[in-house]
């Protein structure tokens, strides 16, 4: 491949839209901090399919969790007390969310409920919980992010055991995000969004890491690389939040594809579903939209616990 060349352009569509109804456009804790003090009527995030082919997505400032059927109708799940980010369905259905405000909770999609499973470590609340993803084993590792970046480079990895043993298995981090395994789990790809890069985690046997190195760097975009996918070749799908582009790298970091919105410029992430796996489905936090593009190779599924 030319490296040169720019990548192949691939345009989205627009499978579903939050609903007038559902909007509530006002300023919010929040969007204060997070978008300097403007009205906002949703801001979508953590996209994860079911097995029925049930979209869920999360709603940061309003503490929602909706479903999207594969008609593209949305439903309110949930509606409680927290700033839900990041949001990963196991292949056993449990659903567990990375909430900024409360630590990592669980989700009951059949009552709604929302309780928690791990919310602080030894007494001490979190920085702001941000994305999830799963081991073969059970595992749960999570990003802890808050309000961390350049000028304080704290954030942290986490891994949760099925056992409830946690442990901080990387540190030093400005702004950690979103996360995902390589197919064969030897590689965590971790979005570091203030450092507008990926890095990549080699995996240990005792479930840390070493010799941690940037994978791919970055740049432009009124944020940086969030949320992250991984298709079943080891291809790296990187949501690039501020630039309204979703690239896909090979798994040596080659640009294939710069996967283009079709609305605004806040495409935070993004997850595999659609017929055989090939679509990516992408959160579009400004309008409020979920993008839609075919691929040719299926995204890799969630682990089911061991």
């Amino acid at each position: 491949m030319n490296l040169f060349a720019p990548p192949e352009v691939i345009r989205t569509e627009v499978f579903a839209r939050v609903p007038d109804h559902l909007r509530r456009p006002r300023r919010t804790e929040w969007s204060d901090v997070i978008l300097g003090g403007r009205e906002v009527d949703c801001f979508l995030e953590g996209p994860s399919f079911d097995k029925a082919g049930n979209l869920y997505v999360v709603d940061i400032p309003y503490g929602r969790i909706f479903r999207i059927s594969p008609q593209g109708e949305f439903d309110v799940v949930a509606e409680y007390d927290g700033q839900p980010n990041g949001l990963k369905i196991r292949d056993d259905g449990q659903i567990f969310v990375a909430d900024h405000k409360n630590g990592v909770m669980h989700l009951d999609p059949a009552s709604g409920a929302v309780t928690p499973h791990f919310t602080r470590r030894r007494l001490e609340p979190f920085k702001g919980c941000n994305d999830l993803v799963f081991a073969s084993n059970g595992d749960i590792y999570f990003t802890d992010q808050g309000q961390t970046g350049l000028q304080d480079p704290s954030g942290r990895v986490y891994r949760l055991t099925p056992n409830g043993h946690l442990d901080a298995v990387l540190e030093g981090i400005p702004s950690p995000n979103g996360l995902v395994f390589s197919p064969d789990e030897r590689i965590l790809y971790l979005a570091v969004t203030r450092d507008n890069a990926v890095w990549r985690l080699p995996m240990m046997p005792d479930g840390g890491f070493a010799r941690v190195g940037v994978f791919i760097q970055l740049s432009g975009g009124l944020a940086g690389p969030d949320g992250l996918a991984m298709d079943q070749e080891g291809n790296l799908a990187v949501a690039h939040a501020g630039l309204g582009v979703v690239w896909l790298f090979s798994r040596l970091g080659e640009p294939i594809y710069r996967i283009q919105s079709s609305e605004g410029l806040y495409t935070t992430n993004l997850a595999y579903g659609g017929a055989e796996g090939k679509h990516v489905f992408i959160t579009e936090s400004d309008s409020g939209t979920i993008l839609r593009a075919e691929l040719q190779v299926p995204g890799r599924a969630m682990f089911s616990h061991m």
